[in-house]
């Protein structure tokens, strides 16, 4: 009897993901600090505020995802008015990331998730949503880049940073 392997594995995800969130960190950090929180194009939101609602979503999604506990979607990002401290906090989720990832059971991925209270899908449609999201918000910050005269890092570039956790 032969045993049919995953296309990914939960690592591999985690290490995709992980691989995006590297490459959006670098995104914040081609920021100067006022075109952070102030340049916008075409009504678009400005980088810190997209960057805020990535953190909004993955530690606290994963913590949902992981304990049950239902908490409101809460992207206002009490204390990130600098880029020092969005780049710290962006350091902290993804030592927290890990931590909640490996606490996933692979049958936990098809289980469905109320998420947020509002978003009731399976927990890898809710994770690849997470991706998804980042990517397109990323994608707004490569168009602010270029209109501020910065080139973008490569989009092909994303391997993990080691953070001190």
């Amino acid at each position: 009897m032969s045993t049919v392997k995953p296309i990914i594995t939960p690592e591999e995800l985690l290490k995709h993901w992980q691989g995006h969130r590297a490459l959006t960190r670098r995104v914040i950090e081609a920021f100067t600090e006022k075109d952070l929180f102030e340049f916008s194009i075409g009504g678009m939101r400005p980088f810190s505020t997209l960057a805020k609602e990535l953190l909004a979503i993955a530690v606290p999604g994963l913590k949902e995802i992981v304990t049950g506990e239902t908490s409101p979607f809460d992207e206002e990002g009490a204390g990130l008015e600098t880029k020092a401290a969005i780049l710290e906090a962006w350091d902290q989720s993804t030592v927290q990331i890990d931590d909640y990832w490996a606490q996933i059971s692979l049958e936990k991925f098809r289980e469905t998730n109320n998420l947020f209270g509002q978003y009731n899908f399976p927990v890898i449609d809710n994770i690849l949503y997470f991706i998804d999201n980042e990517i397109h918000h990323r994608g707004q910050g490569y168009v602010y880049l270029r209109a501020l005269g910065i080139e973008p890092p490569y989009f092909w570039e994303r391997e993990k940073v080691a953070v001190e956790g």
